[in-house]
């Protein structure tokens, strides 16, 4: 199972951010748990400075706005 990481505070982008991967990654019936990572400090330690911020597998692959369905896709079919 792989990990997908959205950082962010909770704002509407970041829900959003989250919502748009858990559909996608069910439609494409990939082998993910998307886990949200609103701690400060936490998103900090990624070196992210702009949310929402997308990590997989623990690499920032993501920051600063609403990644688009065909960026995700991308991410989701590169998983093993």
């Amino acid at each position: 199972m792989h990990v997908i990481k959205v950082l962010g505070s909770g704002c509407a982008s970041c829900r959003r951010t989250a919502e748009r991967i858990t559909k996608l990654a069910r439609e494409l019936d990939a082998p993910v748990e998307v886990v949200k990572v609103e701690e400060l400090e936490e998103i900090m330690g990624y070196g992210v400075m702009a949310t929402p911020g997308v990590v997989v597998d623990e690499k920032v692959v993501h920051a600063g706005g609403v990644p688009s369905k065909l960026t995700i896709k991308g991410w989701l079919s590169a998983l093993d």
